[in-house]
């Protein structure tokens, strides 16, 4: 559901360099157009995206599509040169039959030394033999290891996937002990969510290293072999390649610092970002409340605030909130250094459950958060850590965010998915209680000391008038 542009936006922070993609989906739709449509946008990626030639469009004889990819536009979109291989050759009755057309694609294939990938579900015995036979390489459906282990004896490399609704690694992760020199990992089919929260090919190295499996062997499989299975022109760190490596903090989580292609940086970690604070606990938010309580308190439409002083009738040795009084928790964290968050309270805001937290803080941007619980407000700010800048909303155990990569306070994505996930937030915030009309906009100006009247910054609460830091018990 992505561009090819917009796809290499997130796959790059997972430390990819490079993908081979089958455009079968849009062939499908529009046909050839389809396919010359995804190679331009390709060119403008940051990534490497290297494409296979649909072999199956449509599917099968039996299936309607909107667009038809036959021998001779196999053959025309050979002599291009924008190929790397002949994709997934599903109509496995037709290479068993000896279909005159698919045998065409296949032999164009072959005649361009191209790789050819395969798709045969359970196939085996005889009529696996002639599959290969007719030089398919690949197949990326096995779902057992007894399967797999057939088809690397009859000469193919598996594919081990693990996409958002296929899941074969914990079945075929056994191969990797023997048989690493025949593995490729593949996701056939990530939804964008996923790559973001769990991963792209990292998150089948993560586990695989995880597991126990030899470094170098797990790192022949995600890197070395799909370079020398369809001969990719991707640097392999031998001199005179192009210069295509990632840098990792380490090589367990494989946080990635920066990603190079052709010798050009095109990601830094850090280079349009800067979050220097470590993750907060729960005891740093724990904070004793006697007689009485000073509250920053909002008005809907408003960014000039108020100070008000709430009784209390008994010591409370960690006040959290009174939601019936609507007194909330409000913390403020530096995160251009590793400092103790401030905590005060605040009043007006409403919210019944729950918590959200924002990297967009006026004006110097510094962490900002608002909660019911002492554990949900330490979840929302945590989250913001991780990935570095965005809105987070905590509901229970659900959460929901828009990242900021871009020096936490801007989205990487379009205007219409951030025009979209602030409106979701908005009703997910208004849903928890919330009565602010543009809750995130307010607690933005909740760090901003240079208007009336409370606010919280570096030292806690700050008085505009007085012009200085008070404590939250003055």
């Amino acid at each position: 559901m992505l561009t090819p542009v917009e796809f290499s936006r997130l796959v790059i922070k997972r430390g990819t360099v490079a993908v081979v993609s089958d455009p079968h989906e849009i062939a499908n739709v529009l046909g050839k157009r389809g396919i010359e449509f995804m190679i331009a946008d390709s060119r403008n990626a940051l990534i490497k995206i290297f494409f296979t030639i649909p072999s199956c469009v449509p599917a099968t004889p039996f299936d309607c599509s909107g667009g038809c990819i036959t021998s001779d536009d196999v053959h025309d979109f050979l002599k291009t040169g924008n190929f790397v291989g002949l994709s997934e050759v599903m109509n496995v009755p037709g290479v068993l039959n000896g279909d005159a057309e698919l045998m065409r694609k296949i032999e164009h294939a072959r005649q361009y030394h191209l790789a050819i990938d395969g798709h045969a579900p359970g196939l085996s015995g005889e009529d696996l033999q002639k599959y290969v036979q007719a030089g398919i390489s690949t197949d990326h459906e096995c779902t057992e290891l007894k399967e797999a282990l057939e088809k690397i004896g009859a000469g193919m490399k598996i594919l081990v996937r693990e996409g958002s609704a296929a899941r074969n690694y914990e079945n075929l992760k056994s191969l990797i002990v023997e048989h690493s020199k025949e593995l490729m990992f593949c996701t056939d089919d990530s939804h964008p969510d996923e790559l973001i929260e769990v991963g792209h090919i990292d998150k089948l190295v993560k586990r695989a290293i995880k597991d126990g499996f030899d470094l170098f062997d797990v790192w022949r499989i995600a890197c070395m072999n799909p370079i020398k299975h369809y001969g990719l022109n991707v640097g392999m760190l031998r001199e005179g390649d192009p210069a295509d490596f990632v840098i990792f903090e380490d090589l367990e989580d494989l946080t990635v610092k920066s990603v190079y292609i052709g010798g050009v940086e095109k990601w830094d970690a850090d280079s349009l970002n800067k979050f220097e604070c470590k993750e907060i606990h729960i005891q740093d938010l724990s904070r004793m409340v006697q007689k009485e309580l000073i509250c920053i308190e909002v008005a809907d439409g408003e960014i000039v605030t108020q100070k008000r002083t709430f009784s209390i009738q008994e010591t409370r040795f960690n006040f959290e909130s009174d939601i019936q009084r609507d007194i909330l928790k409000i913390v403020y964290l530096n995160r251009y250094a590793d400092k103790p968050p401030q905590v005060g309270y605040i009043h007006g805001v409403g919210l019944q459950r729950g918590a959200f937290a924002s990297s967009v803080s006026h004006d110097s941007h510094n962490i900002i958060a608002v909660g019911c619980s002492d554990e949900e407000i330490a979840s929302a700010i945590n989250r913001l850590i991780a990935e570095k800048g965005g809105l987070v909303v905590i509901d229970s155990a659900e959460q929901e965010m828009m990242p900021l990569p871009i020096a936490g306070i801007i989205s990487d994505r379009d205007g219409y998915y951030v025009a979209g996930m602030w409106k979701r937030l908005m009703n997910r915030l208004v849903n928890m209680g919330c009565r602010l009309s543009s809750p995130f906009m307010t607690l933005s100006f909740m760090a901003l000391i240079v208007i009336p009247e409370l606010k919280i910054g570096e030292e806690g609460l700050f008085e505009y008038s007085n012009f200085r830091f008070i404590s939250s018990k003055e």
